[in-house]
């Protein structure tokens, strides 16, 4: 029964987190002034608040969430493990590091879609590495490794870049894609990005049967007749792109790709197929609460949505791990 009701109940959480996160800030609107600006019949200063603010925020994390939980869920799925997610596997480092090249370059700022095409390529850069290596190991740790490896050439690489900026502005810009951010997005960036990011869940979605296959392994799958190595490059390019998506619009943020898909499937029996929908909606939620959690917490200085994300999926992560014993 709660199966059925799950993705009812996660997309009214999401709409009242929606409504919360253009109710709630700095200076908190009444409910009265908030619904009116809404819709469109408020004080001129409640419609900038809400329309240019608080609402692209409160979708650009929803949206951000979306494609890391579905990211995470396929890349489980497809790699047959509860710790691969984005950002423990280094693909959104990766992303970060292109997209921090770009920004190094002064690309973003001449092509518009410079940023997310960056993004994306790298994305897909690190997932193809991740793909390969998959069936040339059983080691569960050999993988994180390589992921370890892809995340910290990343971080070296950005620190350089860093170190390089011509100017401070574009220092700033580089530490917040480091650091994972959505404050001060407007509809016109999410116009950009979110194309990307629902062409990469379509992906996903549109593979979700062959991960159930997967499950039984990939000579299994074979065996009934799956496409492994179409069904590889579609979870690939699928969590390449929605990856790509994300982190243009958002920056890095790592674990919440762990934590959605661990919380959702038990609620759906364990299936591979069924879990990618409520884990890109559990995600795009905590990513919603997280962001309105920074706004509000007080202080002269804004956390990093980054920050606050990792600072909750960190210690799954470790949950995880534990639970599953001492992987070979």
């Amino acid at each position: 029964m709660i199966d059925r009701l799950l993705l009812p109940m996660l997309v009214l959480a999401i709409l009242a987190a929606l409504y919360a996160a253009c109710l709630l800030g700095s200076v908190p609107l009444p409910p009265a002034r908030m619904t009116a600006a809404l819709l469109g019949q408020g004080e001129p200063g409640d419609l900038l608040v809400v329309w240019q603010v608080r609402l692209p925020r409160a979708l650009a994390a929803l949206a951000a969430g979306v494609a890391l939980g579905i990211s995470g869920a396929a890349l489980q799925g497809l790699l047959r493990n509860p710790l691969a997610e984005p950002g423990v596997l280094g693909v959104s480092a990766m992303s970060a590091l292109f997209a921090t090249v770009a920004l190094f370059y002064g690309l973003a700022a001449t092509i518009p879609f410079a940023l997310p095409l960056a993004a994306i390529a790298g994305a897909l850069t690190a997932t193809t590495i991740i793909a390969w290596a998959a069936p040339r190991t059983s080691s569960v740790v050999t993988l994180i490794l390589v992921g370890v490896g892809i995340s910290s050439f990343s971080g070296a690489v950005m620190s350089l870049l860093m170190n390089l900026a011509p100017n401070p502005f574009t220092l700033s810009d580089m530490v917040t894609w480091m650091m994972g951010s959505v404050a001060n997005r407007s509809f016109n960036d999410l116009a950009l990005c979110t194309p990307f990011i629902l062409t990469g869940a379509a992906l996903l979605i549109a593979a979700r049967r062959g991960l159930a296959a997967l499950s039984l392994g990939e000579e299994a799958a074979a065996g009934v007749g799956l496409n492994v190595p179409r069904q590889r490059l579609l979870v690939v390019l699928g969590a390449g792109l929605a990856t790509g998506g994300a982190v243009a619009l958002a920056g890095a943020i790592g674990f919440v790709g762990i934590v959605a898909p661990h919380l959702v499937r038990p609620w759906v029996r364990h299936d591979p197929a069924r879990v990618l929908i409520p884990s890109a909606l559990l995600s795009g939620l905590i990513l919603i609460l997280a962001d309105i959690t920074v706004r509000v917490m007080p202080g002269d200085t804004e956390l990093k949505l980054g920050v606050v994300a990792a600072l909750i999926g960190a210690p799954v992560f470790v949950t995880i791990a534990l639970r599953r014993g001492t992987p070979r």
